[in-house]
């Protein structure tokens, strides 16, 4: 009996220690749900999605290729950020060039209608908006501006933009000081992985190019004035093929998904 008595308190100590650890612990952190226009086959170390989950392992994406176009739109709505990624040309239809659709490589017009429908949102619901490659060429598109249909015949340049060595391919961008993109990577150049054969023309209303190749081709482009229109940034290069250290490729997406965070806390307030 003496020895049980003896036990008893011994055994509610613990059990208080544990259940004050439990209150004590942190409330995990809510994942961030990320919209993704298109991705790569699945197990691909380039995944657009593994970028982003060098820098944050709490990121959920959503797939949004294949879905009809309101379905996605509907899907996009719900998540924290909208990526845009790397692939087709866009028709050039829609920014006034549709003579010369032969210049250009193959199309896909649900891709197009998805995406105009995805960055239309986005920029209604001030949602963060990233974009890669065709997803800066569509940005630009989508906000009034147009591309050169292939660079080699129609911009005089001795910068290789493309090369059939897609995976090596790389110039060097200088950065537009007073800049985004200034700002939080703190380099005036570096070198980028980077492949396509067109590139901005005109410049889309609002937008602000935030560096350049060595021909001055727009290599970046970011919101003229972010006060009131949300998070705004779109590359020409790939990222998603660069070290994981490379500020060009880490502070972009550490950018990104803060602001992502920053409105997941918006849309669930507690």
């Amino acid at each position: 009996m003496n020895k049980f008595y003896k036990t008893v308190p011994l055994k509610f100590f613990w059990i208080f220690i544990l259940l004050f650890a439990a209150c004590e612990k942190p409330a995990e952190q809510a994942k961030i749900t990320i919209a993704i226009s298109k991705e790569k086959k699945a197990g691909n170390s380039e995944n657009y999605h593994n970028w982003l989950l060098r820098y944050n392992r709490n990121v959920d994406y959503k797939i949004l290729y294949g879905l009809p176009v309101d379905s996605a739109v509907k899907v996009a709505a719900t998540c924290d950020g909208l990526l845009l990624t790397g692939g087709n040309d866009v028709f050039p239809g829609y920014y006034g060039k549709i003579d010369d659709t032969a210049r250009c490589g193959t199309f896909d017009r649900y891709r197009d209608s998805l995406e105009f429908a995805l960055i239309d949102q986005a920029i209604k619901n001030r949602q963060p908006l990233f974009g890669i490659c065709r997803g800066e060429q569509i940005i630009n598109i989508a906000m009034g501006g147009t591309l050169y249909i292939d660079i080699p015949t129609d911009f005089s340049t001795l910068v290789v933009h493309r090369q059939e060595d897609w995976q090596h391919c790389r110039h060097s961008v200088w950065i537009e000081p007073g800049t985004l993109m200034s700002v939080i990577t703190q380099v005036s150049t570096d070198t980028v992985t980077s492949n396509h054969h067109q590139g901005i023309e005109q410049l889309g209303e609002g937008l602000l190019v935030s560096a350049r190749s060595a021909d001055s081709l727009p290599e970046a482009v970011e919101w003229a004035g972010t006060s009131a229109k949300g998070f705004l940034m779109a590359v020409q290069w790939h990222p998603e093929r660069m070290t994981m250290n490379s500020p060009l490729s880490k502070q972009p997406a550490v950018k990104f998904l803060n602001e992502a965070e920053k409105y997941h806390k918006v849309l669930n307030p507690e």
